[in-house]
């Protein structure tokens, strides 16, 4: 497993890429991507990232993620929810269409399927840097790894779209949208033009977390692949 192309991986009928938040309403969402904003860039999303990498140190939510093609067929769809901590903690527990969890403990990426009894584990290696989750866990040096392609205000949310520095990575742009200092969608683009949408919902920002909440272990019977 390669920990720093993806920060998701996934098995046939899964959501890849993911991340990135519940109920799809409104005419905005028939497309796997927001229209086109205005081409006047607005420096609002660009603060809006500043203020959540520096005020922002936990964060839980509930997201539905949406993978689409280029042509704008919705392939799949997953819910479940999330926990944020940082530095370098994150754990996203799918609970449909198939149960997964995707945790960081701050030193290792462990992916475990309910289903295979299956767990895989990496090390969070340097290139995990440029990855839409670090983005959001990771502390501020890990904005460095991304360019700002622009930013802009659009259906009442401040964003930012951002393109990953580092080569090999299984995207090609990321874009977040904020509203009141805490991301609420994010639509991530890989090399195939494929969409992944994330909307969260029930946001709760800075809340007490322990680390013991982003431990994993692996139940009796599990196949574990990695860790030496």
């Amino acid at each position: 497993m390669d920990s720093g192309k993806s920060w998701l991986r996934r098995r046939p009928g899964a959501i890849e890429h993911g991340l990135v938040w519940l109920a799809l309403a409104g005419s905005a969402w028939c497309q796997p991507a927001d229209p086109n904003p205005p081409a006047d860039s607005d420096p609002e999303g660009s603060a809006a990232l500043e203020r959540f990498l520096a005020d922002v140190q936990s964060l839980t939510a509930e997201f539905t993620q949406e993978l689409w093609t280029a042509d704008q067929r919705l392939l799949e769809t997953a819910t479940g929810t999330l926990l944020l901590k940082r530095p370098n903690r994150f754990l996203w527990n799918y609970v449909e269409p198939i149960e997964q969890l995707v945790v960081a403990d701050g030193e290792q990426l462990w992916m475990y399927d309910v289903e295979l009894a299956q767990a895989t584990v990496a090390p969070l290696e340097e290139s995990a840097a440029s990855s839409p989750a670090m983005l959001l866990s990771g502390d501020q040096a890990v904005r460095d790894g991304f360019d700002v392609v622009r930013s802009y205000v659009f259906d009442g949310l401040e964003w930012i779209e951002l393109a990953p520095k580092l080569d090999g990575t299984d995207f090609t742009s990321v874009s977040i949208g904020f509203k009141g200092g805490a991301p609420q969608r994010l639509s991530l683009v890989d090399g195939l033009n494929q969409v992944t949408r994330i909307d969260l919902t029930n946001v709760v920002v800075n809340p007490q977390l322990p680390d013991t909440a982003f431990e994993f272990e692996p139940p009796a019977g599990v196949d574990v692949i990695g860790g030496g």
